[in-house]
């Protein structure tokens, strides 16, 4: 007797959702999937959400990055470049 294996991502779970109606209406008409387009939905938030707290928490090393490139410009300055610096 073989066994079948399924490959298994991460653990789902069953939650309710309240979305407007004619959102649900229009993905039902096209056929999509709602549950997986509202699980890639909040992985884009999420995703969106961590992105600007990393900006917040390194908003000043950012800055002082900034300020140093416009005083003294880029640290490496490639062949290609113009001979005063310009990329």
């Amino acid at each position: 007797m073989s066994a079948i294996t399924r490959q298994q991502g991460p653990k789902r779970r069953s939650i309710n959702l309240t979305i407007r109606e004619d959102i649900l209406s229009e993905a039902k008409a096209l056929k999509l999937n709602a549950s997986k387009a509202a699980e890639a939905g909040i992985e884009a938030a999420i995703k969106q959400a961590r992105e600007e707290s990393w900006r917040v928490e390194n908003r000043e090393a950012i800055a002082a990055h900034n300020q140093r490139v416009a005083e003294s410009g880029p640290l490496l300055v490639p062949d290609w470049a113009d001979n005063d610096g310009a990329l």
